[in-house]
């Protein structure tokens, strides 16, 4: 049997296997309903590595069964660890078609929040151009769970497009979800050791004009940020972020903005402390 919890071993690799291929055989002889039954068996689980597992392994039949109606099934079903496998499914077989994975997202980013999240996270990295055309559309939407996802790895183009994301996150400033917020703190961190010097201008311009909702947020980050510069150790931290956060804080300390000068003093004293 194929443990219930945690990573898979060899001999749960080789169960899997066995299965799978009753599945196909399944398949290739019109016996729907059969393979249907053995796919749910096993996608009903708490396991997350076996859900996503076979639904990668599902992925790789080129017969002319009827798997994609079983999946579009699935992707209704009433327990999650078959919605999920089901998602895994259409994640790994569209690889090359990226906008029908995103495209999936939206019937599954509440109802398989998890997996969904895993999978933006992912598509962050290897379609980021099919991400930045259709994420800003997410971050519009009524619901707060959508536009939080549509940041969730956005910070894996920090590096590469921090300016994007300054943008992107400077029109969520003002919104009143404080899941969103905190994603965007989390997200504003990431470019900030990327990219120190563009992510603290336009924090400061941020500042300057924001209200008491927005400023919560970006004190939040520099919180973070201050703490991070104060660690003693100096891993992940390169040393251009090391001195651009200095020279910030110091600066803001003495700006003629009061808003920004009080950020400074208040970052100084953090700083100072440890």
């Amino acid at each position: 049997m194929i443990k219930s919890m945690g990573r898979l071993n060899i001999d749960d690799y080789k169960i899997m296997d066995a299965h799978v291929e009753k599945i196909f055989r399944n398949l290739d002889k019109d016996k729907t309903a059969l393979a249907k039954k053995q796919i749910l068996e096993l996608a009903n689980t708490a396991n997350y590595f076996v859900r996503e597992d076979l639904g990668k392994r599902l992925a790789l039949y080129n017969g002319e069964g009827a798997l994609d109606t079983i999946i579009g099934e699935m992707l209704e079903d009433h327990f999650y660890g078959v919605r999920a496998t089901a998602l895994f499914y259409i994640y790994y077989k569209k690889q090359d078609t990226p906008e029908v994975i995103i495209k999936t997202l939206e019937k599954t980013f509440e109802t398989v929040p998890w997996e969904s999240e895993t999978i933006c996270f992912d598509m962050w990295k290897r379609a980021p151009e099919v991400m930045k055309e259709y994420m800003p559309f997410w971050a519009e939407s009524d619901s707060e769970k959508k536009r939080a996802m549509s940041m969730h790895g956005m910070e894996n183009i920090s590096s590469r497009h921090p300016q994007y994301i300054l943008t992107f996150v400077s029109k969520l400033l003002a919104d009143e979800s404080d899941e969103v917020q905190k994603k965007i703190s989390h997200v504003l961190t990431q470019v900030a050791r990327s990219r120190p010097l563009q992510c603290y201008t336009n924090i400061r311009r941020w500042l300057i004009e924001g209200d008491e909702k927005k400023n919560r947020t970006i004190w939040q980050t520099m919180k973070k940020l201050a703490n991070i510069y104060g660690q003693r150790s100096k891993k992940d931290k390169s040393q251009d972020f090391i001195n651009i956060t200095h020279k910030t804080i110091q600066e803001w300390k003495s700006d003629s903005n009061p808003k920004v000068q009080q950020m400074g003093q208040r970052l100084a004293q953090i700083i100072n402390k440890k």
